[in-house]
């Protein structure tokens, strides 16, 4: 049995925060979580900055992992609407979690920044020399 192997068996959430943590994931995650399905080139335009070739690929790995679904009108041009499935709904407390956290930390790490910067510059100003 190989490491990979034996760590995929021993840790049931590893494939899923594999999944999770491919580039790009969470953004388009969160924005069909947040605006429900889309159409490919409005979902390309939210996902700011992502290549139409890398925005197929996670799409494609998303819906490999039945978290996404695809679905194909056939009319000119020919239109593909992206959502969530039953599954990909599942993660929306993990999401919101993950978001309730991540916002918590950026705010205490903002205040954190903050105090440095005054402290430093209370030193700075008790201690020029040290400057």
């Amino acid at each position: 049995m190989t490491r990979q192997t034996k760590q995929q068996t021993t840790c049931p959430m590893d494939a899923l925060l594999r999944l999770l943590m491919g580039p790009w994931t969470t953004q388009i995650l969160w924005i069909l979580r947040q605006r429900g399905p889309l159409r490919f080139g409005v979902l390309k335009r939210e996902v700011s900055g992502i290549s139409s070739r890398m925005l197929t690929e996670r799409l494609r790995t998303l819906e490999a992992a039945q978290i996404v679904f695809r679905e194909y009108y056939p009319s000119v041009p020919p239109e593909v609407t992206y959502g969530l499935t039953q599954r990909g709904l599942e993660l929306r407390e993990v999401l919101d979690a993950l978001d309730a956290l991540a916002r918590n930390w950026r705010a205490k790490d903002e205040i954190g920044r903050e105090s440095l910067s005054l402290e430093h510059n209370r030193l700075d100003a008790l201690h020029p020399d040290l400057s």
